[in-house]
């Protein structure tokens, strides 16, 4: 987790340690002499302590990339560093927007009843509905099929039937016209089908006919129906001598789904072949460069257990300052143990045990 101590925080442990004149917020900005020194003197040390490994779990971060029918390149995150290449995979994309529930039920619209429709906080946020429907409209391809998945929780533990269907309109039934019944009350169930849509804008409906129960829907979940896949890496050479021949052929009929994931000569990430459609996008892991700290309340991200590895470089930096290379010695086998022991806690993995 990102750590809690300060810029100020760190700058004041320096010059504590210097016996010099500390810092509060009203002057951080205004600080002059060997107080200034010592703030570039921690920037120097976050900095040095972050390029000292790549792969430091603080800077440890995720994203997807929105895939573009006919669109080869894609521009990695800001302030990324180095991905894992092993961790690419292409997966259909969710089609509906809010289908979490999260803080709200917002992007559904509701159809009246006798009872009503709300959010209801429990578990990760649910949609609550007591004879009432909602619905939202989704982009879908005509003739192709997708994957729904719904949870709902029977409140008052009745077993009343949730009608979800998918159509055309609100309320239509084209497509899909089923009903999802709890059994298993407070575990809920789940309805997990397909549906062909039949029209490029398709409607999920979710109804609850009777006032006498709360069905609550946990998720709502649709996608194109295929298996999420891993995406092998290539070099960029590989990709020139097998497939830029291929690719570079401006004909749709090579489009299609990707296989390999390169990443470019001007250090973007490319795909082969060349995407086909615009429903799948590509997920992946990276290490993010760090942010040099800048307000007296910034903190760098690394746990404020390690945080004394900046106070200790920093004082290496200071004590170079000051013609004192003994301290300065002192400082650096210091900071060079804690890296090590740091390295070997947090950064080195730990093999399977094999036969």
């Amino acid at each position: 987790m990102a750590g809690t101590k300060t810029y100020l925080t760190l700058t004041n442990n320096v010059l504590q340690e210097l016996n010099e004149v500390e810092l509060t917020s009203s002057n951080f900005s205004s600080s002059r002499g060997i107080q200034t020194a010592v703030k570039t003197f921690v920037n120097k040390a976050v900095n040095d302590l972050y390029t000292a490994e790549i792969e430091w779990p603080w800077l440890y971060t995720s994203t997807t990339q929105d895939v573009n029918s006919g669109q080869q390149e894609y521009t990695f995150p800001s302030a990324f560093r180095i991905a894992d290449f092993d961790s690419f995979y292409i997966i259909p994309k969710e089609l509906v927007t809010n289908g979490e529930f999260t803080s709200n039920i917002n992007s559904w619209t509701t159809i009246a009843g006798s009872g009503s429709a709300a959010y209801n906080s429990g578990g990760n946020g649910r949609l609550r509905l007591n004879d009432y429907a909602a619905y939202q409209a989704i982009t879908t391809s005509k003739n192709t099929e997708y994957r729904i998945q719904v949870k709902v929780y029977d409140s008052n533990s009745l077993g009343q039937a949730l009608k979800v269907q998918v159509g055309t309109a609100a309320e239509g039934t084209q497509n899909l016209n089923t009903t999802l019944t709890v059994s298993n009350f407070g575990e809920g169930a789940v309805l997990d089908t397909t549906f062909t849509a039949t029209a490029q804008t398709s409607y999920i409906t979710l109804n609850n006919t009777v006032t006498t129960t709360n069905l609550d829907v946990d998720y709502v979940r649709i996608s194109r129906n295929t298996r999420p896949r891993r995406l092998p890496f290539i070099s960029y050479d590989d990709w020139v001598r097998r497939f830029s021949e291929r690719d570079l052929t401006n004909l749709s009929s090579a489009y299609a789904e990707p296989d390999y994931v390169y990443k470019t000569q001007s250090g973007k990430l490319g795909l082969t072949p060349i995407p086909d459609r615009n429903d799948y996008k590509v997920v992946f892991e990276y290490w993010k460069e760090h942010t040099e700290l800048s307000a007296h309340g910034d903190t760098p991200d690394l746990d404020d257990r390690y945080a004394d590895l900046i106070v200790t470089k920093a004082r290496y930096y200071a004590y170079q300052l000051r013609s004192d290379p003994e301290h300065a010695s002192i400082a650096l086998k210091e900071y060079k143990d804690g890296i090590e022991r740091l390295t070997n806690d947090i950064v080195i993995k730990q093999e399977y045990i094999r036969d």
